[in-house]
């Protein structure tokens, strides 16, 4: 193989040939130079994350059960407070109005939990519908559907405060002629900025708590529920932080899908790996067992705040880069050398 010096040249000059990188392989003529140019990067397609669908199943017995075991509990405490306030009101009078009173009180109370939960799984439910959607329409490139998309996104971002310039500068580009993909593509840099720059500092800090509890703490157990708390804690956080706000029943649901999501990722893996890299480099020889267990517990919990975003998110990740676990141990590892 022959090679050339560097050399420069014009293009307009009739020797220089410009090539589609489409064409066929031509063998240039003598005394011509033929150039391919390179492909623009910002022309290259972007890699979406594709959904998973979801398993079909039959008929599910648990719920079955569950369910009927329900019904028999409210039914019977419902004969149980009746039978009571019958014996108050045989006993006297005015215990039982209080006893009515109270029956009537602890109803409602339980009618509007029983709301607030439907409407926070509600509220889950149509954040992963719209996380779906939006993946599909950046591979459909729908302008009609990106601009449905973008008015739903703007309506979860309402509720949030800090996302008001984001939201006026998205609302005024609403007439603007762009592509179902793009407009997701521009939703997601205006409103998810913010967003999961907070994210990152909430995963950031409940990381750096669970080490330094974990690092100091003389008992397990303390460890297990520490650990458990910071982690409900913080995907509370990261669910009202992208316009979930989960109840009791949606926090149990969005804790199983965040741990099914980082299982089927390899997750733990990863973080088993990174961990491993670290501590080849010598990390190891200058950390204590139990600082080095803070640190584990601490990128673990890092790991699931990850999974949890990826769950809660309403959009998928295209123009915006991913948080990385590396990213967070830095800071992690970066915090511990500084208490130190």
């Amino acid at each position: 193989m022959t090679t050339r010096k560097p050399a420069t040249f014009k293009l307009n000059d009739p020797s220089v040939i410009v090539r589609d990188p489409d064409d066929e392989m031509v063998r240039p003529a003598r005394g011509t130079i033929q150039i391919t140019p390179e492909a623009d990067p910002s022309q290259l397609p972007v890699t979406i994350e594709t959904p998973l669908a979801p398993v079909r199943r039959g008929f599910r017995w648990g719920a079955l059960f569950w369910s009927a075991l329900g019904g028999l509990v409210v039914l019977g405490a419902g004969v149980s407070a009746i039978r009571l306030i019958d014996d108050l009101f045989a006993l006297n009078p005015g215990l039982g109005i209080l006893g009515l009173v109270l029956a009537v009180a602890t109803l409602i109370a339980v009618v509007v939990i029983a709301g607030r939960e439907i409407l926070g799984l509600s509220r889950l439910a149509s954040i992963e519908r719209l996380h779906a959607r939006a993946a599909a329409a950046l591979l459909s490139d729908d302008r009609s559907e990106g601009r449905v998309i973008v008015d739903e996104l703007l309506k979860i971002a309402r509720g949030n405060p800090r996302l008001a310039r984001a939201r006026a500068s998205l609302e005024g580009h609403a007439g603007d002629i762009i592509d179902g993909a793009d407009r997701i593509r521009l939703a997601e840099r205006e409103l998810m900025t913010p967003l999961d720059q907070e994210a990152r500092r909430l995963i950031s800090v409940a990381a750096q708590r669970v080490s330094v509890v974990t690092a100091v703490s003389p008992r397990a157990v303390v460890d297990i529920l520490f650990v458990s708390v910071a982690a409900l804690r913080m995907v509370r956080q990261l669910a009202r932080l992208y316009g979930a706000r989960p109840g009791a029943l949606g926090m149990i649901q969005l804790m199983r899908h965040a741990v099914s999501h980082l299982a089927i990722t390899g997750g733990v893996a990863a973080s088993d790996s990174l961990i491993q890299q670290m501590l080849g480099h010598g990390i190891a020889a200058k950390l204590s067992a139990r600082l080095g267990e803070g640190i584990l517990n601490g990128l673990l919990t890092a790991r699931l705040g990850l999974a949890a975003i990826d769950v809660i998110r309403p959009l998928p990740f295209a123009a915006l880069p991913r948080p990385a676990l590396s990213d967070l141990a830095k800071d992690l590892l970066n915090k511990r050398a500084g208490d130190e």
